[in-house]
């Protein structure tokens, strides 16, 4: 073959540069600690080496693994800067079976989620780039298709040859698999901002976006369907366009679309597709079956991703993982997701756990479920030096071992609802504890009847019929026998009802061997004031210990192999690392507050008290975590205080924690603690850090504690004491007393929007009522109202 002599100097500086940019390659098996190989961590390029302390976004603020997919033998991911629209120094890379890491010369970054198989072309196409059954890579330009490249679809006349690429702001463009060639179709065809999904089936193109903040000025005359929004539901947009129409689904935030083709596309006209969203209710489910759209809904496991804008929500995914089995990951919960979901068989969903986790994408490779993050960034978070993310690897039933399925949520909430018009579906199948919270809001008692489909049919029938009081609460724990696969209510007049779940899953009764490097809360040795920082000058963890007044700075490399560092960083540790309390303590409880208001937290020992420690930081991208008194705590950066769920209580001596390279980094080790996969130290072994993965610490133990909202405190008639959390704990006690005759109601918030009597005991004076909550209630917060003014305790106790 004749190559002229340009082609052959491109052909030669590629294969140098694929060279020089190929690093890990095979020597010894590389280090793998809970799941992640710390090697494999991404970072933004372009991210200046010096200190950034301004608050911002775009290039390298944030570097999320926005896309991976099996394909060429090897595994293909892309990373992404926030709002880069024109590319960034983000990168393409591949993985091959020996871990050893490419990355590509063609990269051209940006802020793309969008990865689809192209079977006529055998393409797999993944941001702007066209990657063909060898692993040749062709991009297509910026300049020629600026976005935040976030789906890619089949198209509905010419599959063949054509795909439809959807990006953030809505643009829609139509693409030649083949030359490449890109034409326009919209700017902004339907209203909603931050978009998501896009899929084509049943002869549509169906999009989805999650956000109501807008990007540029919008009217109404400038989009083919649709209004700007008419209340505060109104956020994000589901529609769809036959190629000539476009019609709007629902206007609620929703995030992928897909079907049991998967990245391949619908296998047919007449296959299903489904879609995930949410509102302020609960999960959001759609299918399209049959021309038809169908509603159903599911519990949230945490509150981190809700926000007006959408920008929570690093990509929930519906996928297939291997074995036939599809994943469907939602609101800080992982569902089992049948392919067979359809109209006639929605049997088959069953949650398999709570995670920590910010999970953009996942898939099935080598025989494992991989998983990409969005984990450590400098997005209002001074504490890291530079973004960085990383994969975890493992097994079907490794996500089994991380939080127990408990959430929230319900089809009414606060809603004004019509007599004999059922609600949607919510699935209750295979939750554990379930409490369900009623009320309703209107001059007469309303009955309330629950339906249940048992297998997934269809086919309803009655379960229970419930009176709540005008303007009550009631509550019905089901019991532990109840077994159906979708709940649904009407009522008999028309009000203004709520019907809300609570499910507590099953939790890690005993705390795993693996932290027992970790000091106890007990043990009496002097542990190391040991602060930790992902570094901004390199890609190390920075790490300063101090004892006895002195300070050693060392750093750890890829390999957690400890040394001193180029530059003595301590002065530049000591100014952003400091330890300081931001949460008080009275002789009741723990008193933290926010923007969303002052609240109470269950205590342990005293003895956290006796040394510095951080209480609060960000950990995964855009949510932080609080560690007080032994107890981790998952807190939103919008949802605030209020929507705080407890994840475990460790009773350890933990001084600093943060992400790293993929992995969460403790300090607080007991002193010549062994080497175990997931202690190192220096050389000397005079000081370690833990590190594992953020959903190892599920594995530490149920969160329990103690304390109330009252402690011989001076009560005044009538006055709500502080909310008191519950949601998370497993067995709950109470016990009351006081000085005088007094009646103490306790009262419950099941959904962040006011109280509700739960019970009123008559408490005589000097002695203690003690009260055991029956096993499956929850609620998220609870309070106590005495009837007249004295000196009252109310005191919790969580096992």
């Amino acid at each position: 073959m004749n190559i002229s002599p340009n082609l052959k100097s491109c052909a030669a500086l590629a294969a140098l540069l694929l060279s020089l940019n190929t690093f890990g390659q095979k020597t010894t098996k590389p280090l793998q600690v809970s799941g992640v190989y710390p090697h494999l961590a991404t970072f933004n390029e372009g991210w200046p080496k010096t200190e950034k302390s301004t608050v911002g976004f775009g290039e390298g603020f944030e570097n999320g693994i926005g896309a991976i997919t099996p394909w060429a033998n090897k595994l293909w991911m892309v990373t992404y800067s926030p709002h880069t629209p024109n590319g960034s120094a983000d990168k393409l890379y591949s993985v091959d079976a020996d871990l050893n890491v490419t990355i590509h010369p063609e990269s051209i970054g940006g802020t793309p989620a969008n990865r689809m198989i192209h079977k006529e072309s055998n393409q797999l196409i993944t941001s702007s780039y066209f990657i063909d059954k060898n692993g040749k890579v062709r991009a297509i330009p910026f300049s020629v298709m600026p976005g935040r490249m976030t789906a890619t679809a089949r198209h509905l006349t010419d599959p063949s040859n054509k795909v439809y690429f959807y990006d953030m702001e809505g643009r829609v463009y139509e693409v030649d698999v083949n030359s490449l060639a890109v034409k326009k179709l919209f700017e902004k065809p339907v209203p909603g901002w931050h978009g998501k999904g896009a899929y084509t089936g049943q002869n549509l193109f169906v999009v989805a976006n999650n956000g109501e903040d807008a990007v540029f000025k919008l009217t109404k005359d400038m989009l083919k369907a649709g209004d700007l929004p008419k209340g505060p539901e109104e956020m994000g947009v589901l529609a769809s366009w036959d190629g000539k129409t476009w019609k709007i689904i629902e206007r609620k935030q929703f995030t992928d679309i897909t079907g049991p083709g998967g990245i391949y596309g619908s296998p047919d006209d007449k296959s299903p597709l489904w879609a995930i969203g949410w509102d302020r209710r609960s999960v959001i489910l759609k299918l399209l079956d049959g021309g038809q759209w169908y509603t159903y809904r599911l519990p949230k496991a945490a509150r981190t991703y809700d926000h007006r804008g959408g920008w929570y929500t690093e990509w929930p995914r519906i996928r297939e993982v291997g074995n036939g089995k599809m994943l469907m990951d939602m609101h800080g919960m992982m569902y089992d997701f049948p392919k067979t979901f359809s109209r006639n068989n929605s049997a088959g969903i069953s949650p398999l756990s709570s995670h920590l986790r910010y999970i953009p994408d996942f898939c099935s490779w080598n025989n494992q479920i991989v998983i990409a993050t969005d984990e450590t960034t400098v997005l209002q978070n001074p504490m890291a030096g530079r973004s960085q993310s990383n994969l975890w690897f493992g097994q079907w039933s490794d996500l089994k071992t991380w939080g127990g399925a408990t959430g929230w949520g319900g089809p009414w909430h606060n809603d004004a609802v019509k007599a004999n018009t059922p609600s949607d579906a919510f699935l209750i199948n295979n939750f554990n504890k379930k409490v369900l919270h009623l009320t309703q809001t209107s001059e007469q008692a309303v009955s309330f009847t629950i339906q249940v489909d048992k297998t997934g049919n269809n086919k309803w029938v009655d379960y229970k019929v419930i009176k709540v009081p005008k303007n009550g609460y009631v509550n019905f724990i089901f019991p532990a026998d109840f077994k159906a696969t979708w709940i649904r209510f009407k009522t008999d007049k028309d009000c203004r009802a709520s019907a809300f779940f609570h499910f507590t899953g099953t939790m890690h009764e005993k705390q795993d061997p693996v932290f027992n490097t970790l000091s106890d809360i007990t043990d009496k040795d002097e542990i190391s004031s040991t602060v930790i920082r992902p570094a901004n000058f390199n890609k190390n963890l920075q790490v300063l210990s101090t004892s006895n007044g002195k300070s050693q700075y060392v750093e750890v490399d890829e390999k957690l192999t400890f040394s001193n560092g180029a530059v003595d960083s301590t002065s530049q540790m000591k100014r952003l690392l400091s330890l300081s309390r931001t949460y008080s303590v009275d002789e009741a409880s723990v008193i933290i507050k926010d923007k969303t208001g002052t609240f109470r937290l269950p205590k342990t020992s005293d003895a956290y008290e006796t040394f510095p420690y951080r209480d609060r930081r960000e950990v995964e991208s855009e949510r932080f975590m609080l560690n007080i008194q032994g107890t981790f705590y998952e807190v939103g950066r919008e949802a605030g205080f209020i929507a705080l769920r407890p994840i475990t209580t460790h009773h350890k001596k933990i001084v600093d924690f943060c992400t790293w390279r993929g992995l969460l980094v403790l300090s607080g080790t007991k002193q010549g603690a062994k080497a175990d996969g997931h202690y190192f130290a220096n050389e000397k072994n005079t000081d370690g850090l833990w590190f594992g993965g953020i959903d190892d610490l599920w594995k530490m133990g149920k969160p329990t504690g103690h304390g109330g909202v009252w402690e011989k405190a001076a009560v005044k008639s009538g006055t709500p004491s502080l909310p008191y959390l519950m949601t998370g704990y497993d067995k709950k006690k109470v016990s009351l007393s006081a000085d005088k005759d007094v009646k103490i109601t306790l009262e419950v918030d099941f959904d962040l929007s006011g109280f509700h009597t739960y019970k009123t005991f008559t408490v005589p004076a000097g002695k203690t009522i003690n009260y055991e909550f029956p096993q499956g209630f929850s609620a998220h917060w609870i309070r106590a109202i005495s009837d007249k003014a004295c000196t009252a305790t109310v005191e919790f106790t969580y096992q």
